[in-house]
């Protein structure tokens, strides 16, 4: 767990050791035991995805929360869940009001859960969330999901830069240029890398053109091979940011221009969208479209239209030849709380009210924000409705306005002075069920913004589009997947068996007993 917040040597030149059991008892029994300054156990049960981003590692969240066949799946996860969000205020040093959706009876049985985690964390350590009287801070259990796609780790050839070889490149932390780079869209992205690589090479007074290619990479690590590691780091993210533009400038182009006008309702010159149906059908049929790239079109119509009926619905599913099986991910999109097969009959479910983002400056590719930045923006503004976002029990912001905050643990390795760390207020947000690289980014771009909190997001797990549509494609989603309380029982031995019996067939067996032998055989 350590492993994925830094490296052993970090730990190591900040005088931290990891301690085992067996290994602890030996130290208390010899003599080292007099030289020891101090032992610390340190509660870390989720994961560090990246600076203001965690994960608790729990894929299978989705479906126990989300299935109507896992119910009873959801209390020892949500115990579970709460004591990882527990460990993370604790690792914090944070003690925050906790705050839910109240849409949904689960939300308030794991902020209610977390609170009595953070009760007992807080017995244990009185001094924590103690320091100097800042704003209250304050951490939500959110219930939402959204979709992007991005990678924390990248294989590709190093054609053109010596031999030709698959190389594999971890994305990381200590890797500056993603840190700047990784939120950003592809257009900055491209003029970013170009730039960067422009003012190392001026630096050490190397000439480059204007667009710098990957061969003339390759002649620059000849001529100076010192600069072997920066230049590998520059051609990784050149690489990467032209294999991204290949993937744009392929279909990804025609599709993002139809997905962000059912998405925003409106198209780029802002006016509305008056025939969906005429924008989504050439996608539909088009071949080189993906299934999941199709059923993200149907699901975002069907939002857009506040859900179809089923003949529409099937009408759209034929034209787009999707198969059975990847199908019954849009009806099992329902069980999230979304209107997918409904009538004139039916009253529709309101949509949320969505700020207005006119004067923010935009991609016409790229307008769409997530719900969770008006959420994080109007939490941070002390705007957010306690009737729809309550609090636990007694504890708001009123009663804990002089609440303090502590600097952020982690990144021993950056050597930080004091000065550098974040002091301000927290806002922790946690998804059930998926968190995905848009949100991410919401985060640092709501932090950078206000200038005084600091946003942290997490999840149960971290998604991309793909793995969105496998969740709901998943099979506990199905009938034959229903869990019972026997189910869970343990089972005192496993039994076998020739083969299945039926009432039927025990029936047939009884009455071939009574027949001759030649006649039973046939």
């Amino acid at each position: 767990m350590l492993s994925s917040c830094c490296k052993m040597t970090d730990i190591m030149t900040e005088g931290v050791t990891t301690c085992s059991d067996p290994l602890f008892n030996e130290l208390v029994k010899s003599r080292t035991s007099k030289v020891i300054k101090t032992l610390t156990e340190i509660n870390i049960a989720f994961l560090p995805y990246e600076s203001q981003v965690y994960s608790l590692d729990v894929p299978d969240a989705f479906q126990s929360f989300y299935s109507p066949h896992k119910t009873q799946l959801r209390n020892p996860l949500m115990e579970r869940l709460a004591e990882q969000i527990a460990t993370l205020c604790a690792t914090l040093k944070e003690y925050p009001a906790v705050r839910y959706r109240g849409d949904y009876k689960e939300n308030a049985m794991l902020a209610q859960l977390v609170q009595d985690k953070l009760d007992a964390y807080k017995a244990d350590d009185p001094t924590m969330g103690e320091s100097k009287p800042t704003k209250q801070n304050q951490m939500q259990i959110l219930l939402y999901t959204s979709s992007n796609e991005t990678s924390q780790s990248i294989k590709y050839e190093t054609s053109g830069i010596g031999e030709n070889r698959v190389k594999e490149v971890l994305l990381d932390e200590d890797d500056d240029l993603w840190i700047t780079l990784r939120h950003k869209h592809i257009a900055e992205v491209s003029q970013e890398v170009t730039r960067s690589l422009k003012d190392f090479s001026s630096s050490k007074r190397m000439a480059t053109g204007e667009k710098t290619t990957m061969r003339d990479l390759s002649q620059m690590l000849k001529k100076m091979p010192q600069y072997q590691k920066e230049l590998s780091k520059y051609s990784t993210h050149l690489h990467l940011a032209e294999d991204c533009m290949k993937h744009y400038q392929g279909t990804v182009d025609k599709l993002c221009r139809v997905e962000q006008d059912l998405a925003m309702g409106t198209d780029a010159e802002g006016e509305k969208i008056k025939d969906p149906m005429r924008a989504i059908v050439p996608i539909l049929l088009d071949n080189n479209v993906s299934t999941y790239d199709k059923i993200r079109i149907i699901l975002l119509y069907i939002f857009l239209k506040n859900g179809i009926t089923e003949e529409n619905l099937n009408k759209l599913i034929q034209h787009a030849q999707i198969p059975p099986e990847d199908s019954e991910i849009i009806n099992n999109m329902a069980h999230l709380g979304i209107p997918i097969i409904t009538d004139s009959t039916l009253r529709r479910r309101n949509k949320p009210e969505r700020k207005e983002r006119i004067s923010e400056q935009t991609y016409q590719l790229s307008r769409w924000t997530p719900l969770i930045k008006d959420i994080m923006e109007d939490a941070i503004d002390d705007k957010l409705d306690t009737k729809h976002y309550p609090y636990i029990s007694a504890r708001s912001t009123a009663s804990f306005s002089a609440t303090a905050v502590s600097a952020r643990y982690g990144h021993w390795h950056k050597n930080k002075t004091p000065g550098e760390y974040r002091t301000g207020p927290r806002l922790i947000i946690f998804i059930i069920g998926g968190s995905s690289c848009s949100e991410m980014r919401c985060a640092y771009e709501v932090t950078q913004a206000n200038g005084k909190w600091e946003v942290l997001i997490g999840s149960t797990h971290i998604i991309t589009p793909t793995k969105f549509l496998m969740d709901l494609r998943h099979p506990d989603f199905r009938e034959s997947s229903r869990v019972t309380f026997e189910d869970q029982a343990p089972k005192e031995e496993e039994r076998g068996s020739t083969h299945i019996l039926t009432p039927q067939k025990l029936l047939n067996s009884l009455k071939k007993m009574n027949k001759p032998d030649e006649e039973a055989s046939s």
